[in-house]
């Protein structure tokens, strides 16, 4: 059991990792840069999808698969500026931000120690534009829970049940690791063990005693 900040014991234990800001690096110094390159004010990105009110509700759309990410690239670009290509517009924006090599190093040994690996997800598309596959991780996990797929969202609490439904393990042997702080209280409330991951090096040493192994990152 996950317990007392450590694994107690040797069974097997569930590792449910989110992807954008955990399994990669914080993209906001990525998206400014990119915005700069388009001829947009650096912070132009986030305060479309985060302050404009059809920019979030775009986004909420996308994140829960009422629309797909074509439509997407379309509404949110005309919102950015007129003179922004809409064509691959995620995948424009998102092409530059790095994985977080240590933290997938650590996924990889959680999972070579026999533990069970899970995705668990706000998608902000899969197509033309794949994050998962573009950073190589799909592969890794046991179990894949998308927002975009499901039909829901962190933090909706059913998420989260659907995620313990699918990697098979309780609640009291699983933690979960996500960027975004009001994603962790559904986790805690079904007894999850939560790591809030601002920081790699931090995160990564916390789930090392946490599921009793060492990420090693290869050359």
């Amino acid at each position: 059991m996950v317990r007392g900040g450590r694994a107690d014991g040797d069974g097997q234990l569930g590792l449910i990792l989110d992807f954008a800001g955990v399994l990669t690096a914080s993209p906001i110094e990525v998206h400014r840069a990119w915005c700069v390159s388009e001829g947009l004010e650096p912070g132009a990105w986030r305060a479309t999808l985060n302050d404009h009110p059809e920019g979030r509700r775009l986004y909420a759309a996308l994140e829960i698969g009422e629309i797909g990410q074509a439509e997407w690239n379309e509404g949110t670009a005309a919102l950015l500026g007129k003179h922004v290509d809409p064509v691959n517009l995620m995948g424009r924006a998102w092409v530059d931000v790095p994985p977080a090599r240590r933290m997938i190093a650590l996924a990889r040994a959680a999972r070579a120690a026999g533990h069970r690996l899970a995705l668990l997800s706000n998608s902000f598309g899969l197509d033309p534009f794949n994050p998962y596959e573009h950073v190589g991780i799909w592969d890794l996990f046991d179990v894949h829970v998308v927002s975009e797929l499901e039909g829901m969202a962190k933090p909706d609490s059913a998420i989260y049940r659907l995620a313990l439904e699918r990697i098979g393990l309780p609640a009291e042997r699983c933690v979960f690791v996500d960027d975004h702080e009001v994603n962790l209280p559904p986790a805690a409330e079904l007894g999850i063990a939560t790591v809030h991951a601002t920081d790699e090096d931090r995160a990564v040493a916390e789930l090392e005693a946490l599921l009793g192994v060492t990420a090693v990152l290869t050359v």
